[in-house]
């Protein structure tokens, strides 16, 4: 990891800094480091995936423990079916593939084989909403959504280096299925990972403020606080809240914060129906909260390819729409 950057200011102390805020920081492959660490203190610990060794970050697992990792192919199905079974005899797998290859090919081997079944399967999906330009065939941008549906599904998406290596420890000693969306690769760092501490179904404050509030999941919580800088910088105070865990649902802490601070922007890296915004609005209303409520997400559409700074631009997914959305839900013009 490189050297780090002074917090932000107004923000929490566990906040580096995120790849919209300039960092310069990442951490290379946080899911296969963590799952190697892991894996040498417990034995229990297996690692598969349908043909993605390289491209979901086991290959580290692999490397290490190669009479530990099974190489399925490209047959999702199989892929969580063997992952089921293997957790049958008391292993707890790792199983992963791309978020479009697990949801949408496997989705009834999720379904009822981990959740039905309540095996101690850990399905790690890459790709999640636009994190690639490959189009709608690579795209998972409506994963949470139907994961979020499976009941006794844990559901997680990660915003950092930090929190990926986090949830994969947090996913490891939780007994039962878990869905956790990968971030691979070189990784940003926002959290400091020598303060945060991720938890299954906790949201997180990571800004204070006043005027509006953002309700932020994944990636797109980096970009949230980048945009409560910058209103900060015009006058406006913007709360940030990191929901990192879609199922449990920390239905306290948003309630807790809605009705303080009732004008509010759901970020996700995800569809606007199903998701973050849906849960938030599920919770607003059950609770009879009157609330001004903005979604920033991908729309009722399948998205087109290109690079992915054009898309997030495209899909008014960037720190500039977030903005205007705080602006839009205050009643001003952006």
């Amino acid at each position: 990891m490189t050297t780090t950057a002074p917090p932000t200011p107004g923000v929490t102390g566990n906040i580096l800094s995120s790849d919209t805020l300039g960092a310069t920081n990442t951490a290379k492959a946080p899911f296969g480091t963590a799952l190697v660490a892991l894996g040498e203190g417990d034995p229990r610990i297996v690692g598969l995936t349908a043909d993605l060794g390289k491209y979901t970050d086991i290959n580290l697992f692999a490397e290490r423990f190669p009479n530990r990792f099974f190489q399925m192919g490209m047959a999702e199905q199989n892929l969580i079916g063997t992952a089921a079974g293997l957790s049958r005899t008391g292993l707890i797998p790792f199983a992963t593939t791309y978020c479009v290859f697990a949801t949408r090919r496997a989705y009834d081997f999720i379904a009822i084989g981990a959740a039905l079944g309540k095996a101690n399967v850990k399905i790690v999906a890459g790709l999640p909403g636009l994190t690639t330009g490959y189009g709608g065939t690579h795209q998972g941008i409506e994963d949470l959504s139907l994961m979020r549906s499976i009941p006794g599904l844990v559901v997680i998406d990660p915003c950092d280096a930090t929190e990926m290596a986090q949830a994969t420890v947090a996913a490891a000693a939780h007994d039962g299925p878990v869905y956790l969306r990968l971030l691979r690769g070189a990784v940003p760092v926002v959290f400091d990972p020598a303060t945060h501490r991720f938890a299954i179904g906790k949201a997180r404050l990571v800004r204070p403020g006043t005027d509006a509030l953002i309700i932020a999941t994944g990636l797109m919580t980096a970009r949230a606080l980048e945009s409560a800088q910058a209103l900060a910088e015009s006058g406006t105070s913007v709360a940030v809240l990191h929901v990192p865990t879609l199922k449990p649902f920390d239905r306290e802490a948003v309630l807790e914060l809605v009705a303080r601070i009732p004008r509010v922007v759901v970020a996700e890296n995800h569809m606007q129906s199903g998701g973050l915004a849906s849960a938030v609005a599920d919770c607003v209303v059950d609770h009879g909260l009157a609330v001004r409520l903005a979604r920033i997400g991908i729309p009722d559409c399948f998205c087109e390819s290109g690079s992915i700074p054009y898309l997030i631009r495209r899909y008014q997914m960037d720190v500039p729409s977030i903005s205007a959305a705080v602006h839009r839900v205050l009643g001003n013009r952006p």
